[in-house]
């Protein structure tokens, strides 16, 4: 037996669905919203269009159909999706429902609007177009600045330098250097002697005055063993220098007697007796 298929193939079939559809006229969506002037039509036209961008939608899914049909397919359905605004604004024109505003939005969330390119959408295998992928990437987020309160933490003494010399490190260190550096100018020194003198000639005196050593340690002058020496206490244990100035015991102890004077005043003696005192202090000159 023949298939259904091939039975409507049949010239007598074709003939009988000629008859059938005789006189019937298959109406076509107008291209421009604005020519429709009556509300039922246009409320059709807008199903038939949400149709169309459904079987699209469900088309452009298939990631095998290439690069070129899916790019096609992605224009076809934003067109659709523009066009289907425009009868919903015709619809609202004519006294219809606003379906812009309670109308479903489930075509609309499906596709994905690229940042900075608002009204153009990418549904389907097309968000993983190349090209395409990169513009949904988000940039990592900066990693969070240091406020001034966090830095201030870290900064003390040793990061201006100080106690660079406590350590016992670089001290010897610096002396070792700088006694190197001294050996090297008096050879250089030397050097450029013998070779003024031998330029000068044997025959000819030269007179030569008499250089006072400036790397003499003289005897008023300590050398920096012996300071080190005297920074030591008896008991050999490492002192500190002080890079700001301490003051001693004793002026702590007038500090202390002169602060203690001054709440006793403020407690038992009157302002009168006060001001007395003040002026007798300065006819005195004190």
């Amino acid at each position: 037996m023949a298939r259904n298929a091939e039975k409507a193939m049949t010239a007598l079939a074709r003939f009988r669905q000629a008859q059938l559809e005789e006189g019937k006229v298959k109406e076509r969506r107008p291209f421009l919203a604005s020519e429709c002037n009556e509300l039922p039509k246009a409320e059709k036209w807008r199903r038939q269009i949400i149709s169309e961008i459904s079987k699209k939608v469900a088309q452009i899914q298939n990631a095998g159909l290439g690069e070129f049909k899916i790019r096609d397919l992605n224009d076809e359905i934003n067109k659709l999706l523009r066009e289907k605004g425009h009868w919903e604004v015709r619809i609202k024109e004519l006294g219809g429902p606003d379906y812009a505003r309670v109308g479903p939005k489930m075509l609309d969330h499906e596709g994905k609007e690229v940042p900075g390119n608002r009204g153009y959408k990418y549904f389907g295998a097309a968000k993983d177009l190349p090209g395409v992928r990169e513009l949904f990437e988000k940039e990592p987020v900066p990693p969070p600045r240091k406020t001034r309160a966090e830095l201030m933490k870290d900064i003390d003494a040793d990061y201006y330098g100080y106690r660079d010399e406590d350590d016992g490190v670089l001290v010897p260190l610096e002396q070792e250097y700088e006694k190197e550096v001294i050996a090297e100018a008096i050879e250089k020194w030397k050097e450029e002697k013998e070779a003024r003198l031998a330029g000068g000639g044997g025959t000819k005196e030269v007179e030569e005055e008499e250089e006072e050593y400036i790397y003499a340690i003289k005897d008023d002058e300590q050398s920096d063993d012996e300071m080190r020496e005297q920074m030591e206490g008896e008991d050999g244990a490492q002192t500190f220098i002080a890079h700001v100035p301490v003051p001693s015991q004793k002026e702590i102890e007038e500090a202390l007697v002169r602060r203690k004077k001054m709440e006793l005043l403020q407690k038992y003696a009157s302002e009168s007796l006060m001001a007395q005192s003040e002026e007798a202090k300065a006819l005195l000159g004190l």
